[in-house]
């Protein structure tokens, strides 16, 4: 097995471009469960952990720009918790501290499996992802980076450089349901985020369908009963409505983790929980 341990985004490009078939390792958390099971071959690595500028993140504005590279335990950072909470709500449920201070959030995406904890809040997000290669650089948003179960859009010889999104005023919320109480794969997540200057209420789910998706008719609904002045309780048949909603919008299946109906009924749930806790929540 050959390893090479880029230091440069440019570098790490430069040796994709001669050979697009090297296995590319961020923290490895996902991969080697692969590499365990004789499911990917490790011939070549082209390793990116040693890479500084993937591990940065800045505020431009009113955007947030993350480094691909960054783990789940820098994302606890305070600075990036204020501005952004249910990201880090999410990362504080992924694994044991091993696994937080090794997994990144670009290592989350490439993945692209449905149960991914940091999806739904970027999908809430409109995240776009930065990607580069040794001839281009593009950007595409996560909802069409993340093409179906454990597939992405990345070509060959192409890196996730890092992920921006909008920085919005206003609570957030991340859940999910799984086995047990920690360090385990999610059965179903889900994401609230509000936007008070967009008077809009963001609604990102997990494992209930091969890729992620916004639940638009629950989102819908809720703008225009959400109380944008006060952020005041809502009535329970206002939050029913939109638990069902949420619930309708996905498409579970049955595994071993949980069938198709629990997780419609939980995620209806996890939804009437997060509007209930956004509207217990300050207005900014």
């Amino acid at each position: 097995m050959g390893v090479i341990i880029a230091k440069s985004v440019n570098e790490a490009c430069a040796v994709l471009a001669e050979n697009p078939a090297t296995t590319v390792l961020a923290g490895g958390t996902d991969l080697m469960v692969q590499a365990n099971r004789g499911a990917h071959s490790l011939e070549s690595v082209l390793d990116l952990s040693r890479i500084p500028e993937l591990k940065n993140w800045s505020l431009e504005g009113s955007e947030m720009v993350l480094g691909a590279g960054i783990s789940y335990t820098d994302l606890a950072d305070p600075q990036i918790a204020a501005l952004v909470p249910a990201l880090t709500q999410a990362a504080r449920t992924v694994g044991s501290p091993q696994i937080r201070n090794a997994g990144t959030l670009g290592g989350n995406l490439a993945t692209a499996s449905p149960a991914g904890d940091t999806i739904p809040v970027l999908v809430a997000m409109d995240a776009v992802l930065q990607l580069k290669s040794s001839t281009e650089n593009r950007e595409i948003a996560i909802t069409e980076f993340i093409t179906g179960v454990k597939t992405n859009a990345l070509k060959p010889g192409e890196i996730i450089q890092s992920i921006k999104m909008p920085v919005f005023q206003g609570p957030q919320e991340f859940l999910k349901v799984g086995t047990r109480n920690a360090m385990v794969i999610s059965v179903v997540s889900l994401a609230l985020v509000t936007d008070f200057l967009g008077r809009k209420l963001r609604v990102g789910v997990g494992s209930v369908s091969p890729v992620p998706f916004r639940a638009t008719a629950a989102e819908e609904f809720i703008a225009q009963e959400f109380d944008w002045e006060t952020n005041s309780a809502l009535s329970e048949k206002v939050i029913n409505k939109f638990s069902e909603l949420v619930a309708d919008s996905t498409k579970p299946i049955d595994d071993h983790r949980g069938t198709a109906d629990y997780r419609k009924h939980a995620v209806g749930v996890l939804a009437k929980r997060a509007l209930e806790r956004v509207c217990a929540g300050e207005k900014s």
